[in-house]
């Protein structure tokens, strides 16, 4: 094996051919075409050339084969990936090649004089061999480029893989990756009835329909990964092909969208990953008009709070494709800030862009980073979110997501900010945990606050808008990053119950439901999304770990802990007809709520910030209830002061 591999890599390179060997080659096979020229008058007994006659014939050949094959460039083709185009150029070289040599050397001898049939003769057989000749090399290459390919190993850790489909988006990345040093391309699969086959690009392609389907194709070509051309491709075969793939042990891989594409020329390192478990969500992603979000985003100077968590984040990375006058991220977290600016430098370096540590909690820094960048439209994403740690600290928790949203809201309305845009969550509905409380009362307060400038009692012209959804895989938050580790350490994977279900979407699927809920209001409205089915906690355990190549219960185990403080089984649907009203946008609803008046909303964030900073824990918990009636505590202390 070692001496394949050493072989492999001497013949087969990463990069390809030399040039300047594929034009020594050319001129060789030119020459030896006119000395074959010569040969055929010989042999035929029609014409007999002096030796000095050959010996110019020979050196012209090769002077005029390398000027036209150095004009023509031909020598500069990948072979493996030759074109029409490239054979044309190759029959301009030999053609001009061929006229001019009869010609100089005709000329020199006085054969042209003399008659014009063996000045033809020779343009014809010498144009026809050295065509020909270069053909016959090019096709010889291929042939023992592709034999040695399949028979002789790239490394240890070369994987046999089948692409996904039988489009152009397939044969464009299978031609991609052909003679990859990592994938060797077996062929083509898709879902086919009757497990039919056919040929593309002079590959095999597969089709399956079943289990068995997929176990004879993985014994028949020794397959180790399928590639999926597109992530909606990976979805859609979530519940089949990926499913029979874990069974016999494939692993899958996915191209990302171009945004996630690497500055590295290695394509094996910047266009191929692992298919995660947030490719498989088993809803259809939301759409949005990227048109006119950045009609209304462009030139203008946007401010995120919270710019170095997974959802702040995120929102700035399609910020900064907007055309934005300036990005100012504010957050209180010094080595993710860190991190993020690395990052959009590397990535952005065009966009004007200020990080700004601070804390929301914090009104005189807040007013420093309004007054200096006058932000005119904000994001406000910094939040704490985990439960069961805001269960235990319940004071941190109104500060940061009650008293600092209102101090990001009223600060929007001094500074005379177009809009505000706050980030909640689908825990605010009928909030069974402080966290989902703090979130609910920030959206009373800011609602509010909108409703009194409405009102005409409040001066101002912010517009405010509250999201609201689920989940977020792959957040800080989320339980993926948790599960991946766990995994990572062989176990146990921990779900805190068997039946917990929870609604997820994607960061990139939160942060386009901000943008589009920016975009399409007029202020003053808290906007749902549809997230189609709930998800089992469990069962995304389970996917995780065939998804690792592992098998529950053998490899790695899940255990069951129990319900946290403030945590329930069933997350509250947010969008049915009965809590929401439609939009133009299918999935996107708004929300029907209680409206609060703005001096009451006032009056109690004040009492709260005042009980969370003397630490009196019962009074503000008995405070929230009172404000927020629907508040009703599960698995948590704090359910003695709820009214009975």
């Amino acid at each position: 094996m070692a001496i394949f591999s050493f072989v492999r890599k001497k013949l087969f390179p990463k990069r390809y051919l030399n040039p300047m060997l594929i034009l020594a080659i050319d001129v060789v096979c030119s020459v030896v075409a006119s000395i074959a020229t010569l040969l055929v008058f010989v042999l035929m007994g029609k014409w007999y050339p002096m030796w000095y006659f050959s010996l110019w014939w020979l050196g012209v050949s090769f002077v005029l084969s390398l000027i036209c094959f150095r004009l023509w460039t031909t020598y500069r083709t990948i072979i493996r990936h030759s074109s029409l185009r490239d054979f044309t150029r190759l029959l301009g070289a030999a053609l001009v090649k061929s006229v001019a040599l009869v010609l100089i050397v005709g000329g020199a001898f006085t054969l042209l004089a003399m008659s014009w049939r063996l000045p033809l003769a020779l343009l014809i057989f010498d144009l026809t061999f050295t065509f020909g000749a270069l053909i016959v090399v090019r096709v010889l290459m291929v042939v023992v480029y592709d034999f040695l390919k399949v028979t002789l190993p790239y490394n240890d850790q070369t994987l046999n893989v089948l692409v996904y489909g039988n489009d152009e988006k397939a044969v464009s990345l299978a031609m991609r990756f052909k003679g990859s040093s990592t994938y060797r391309i077996k062929g083509f699969i898709c879902y086919a009835k009757g497990n039919k086959t056919f040929t593309m690009q002079g590959l095999h392609g597969n089709g399956f329909s079943s289990l068995e389907d997929v176990k004879n194709i993985h014994e028949k070509y020794d397959i180790d990964a399928i590639i999926f051309p597109t992530q909606r491709s990976a979805s859609g075969e979530r519940e089949r092909l990926i499913v029979y793939g874990m069974e016999v042990g494939m692993k899958f891989f996915i191209t990302p969208p171009m945004d996630e594409y690497g500055k590295s020329r290695d394509a094996e390192r910047t266009v191929i990953r692992e298919v995660k478990i947030e490719d498989l969500l088993g809803r259809e992603e939301i759409k949005i008009n990227m048109e006119v979000i950045k009609e209304n985003f462009a030139g203008k100077v946007v401010m995120v709070t919270g710019a170095a968590g997974s959802i702040g984040s995120e929102l700035c990375r399609q910020l900064a494709t907007f055309g934005i006058k300036q990005l100012v991220m504010f957050d209180n977290a010094e080595t993710p800030m860190h991190n993020v600016r690395l990052e959009f430098e590397e990535r952005f370096p065009d966009l004007k862009f200020v990080p700004v540590i601070g804390d929301v909690r914090q009104p005189q820094r807040l007013d420093f980073a309004f007054r200096k960048y006058r932000p005119q439209v904000v994001f406000h994403a910094a939040a704490y979110k985990h439960v069961p740690l805001m269960e235990e600290n319940p004071c941190e928790a109104v500060l940061v997501n009650v008293y600092g949203s209102r101090n990001v809201a009223d600060f929007c309305l001094k500074y005379d900010v177009e809009k505000m845009v706050m980030v909640s969550t689908d825990k605010a509905v009928n909030p069974t945990n402080i966290m989902g409380c703090t979130k609910r009362l920030a959206e009373i307060y800011v609602q509010s606050l909108g409703l009194s400038m409405e009102q005409g009692k409040t001066p101002g012209k912010t517009k405010f808008v509250t999201t609201r959804f689920g989940n977020v895989l792959g957040s800080n938050g989320s339980v993926i990053p948790r599960f991946r580790d766990q995994i990572a350490k062989g176990g146990p994977i921990t779900v805190t119950h068997p039946e917990i279900t929870r609604f997820f979407m994607t960061i990139p699927e939160a942060c386009r439901l901000v943008m589009e809920a920016a975009t399409m209001t007029d202020g003053n409205q808290i906007f749902v999304f549809d997230m189609g089915e709930s998800v089992k906690i469990a069962d995304l355990a389970k996917r995780m770990i065939k998804l690792a190549g592992l098998v529950e219960g053998k490899d790695i185990n899940i255990e069951y802990t129990g319900l946290r403080p403030g945590e329930k089984l069933y997350e509250e649907v947010l969008s049915n007809a009965e809590n929401t009203i439609p939009t133009d946008h299918k999935r996107i609803h708004i929300a029907k709520v209680r409206e609060y008046n703005y001096e009451d909303a006032c009056a109690a964030v004040e009492k709260l910030e005042n009980y969370s900073r003397i630490v009196e824990i019962p009074e503000m918990v008995k405070l929230m209830k009172q404000v927020v009636p629907e508040f009703i505590s599960k698995n948590s202390i704090y359910e003695q002061y709820d009214k009975k």
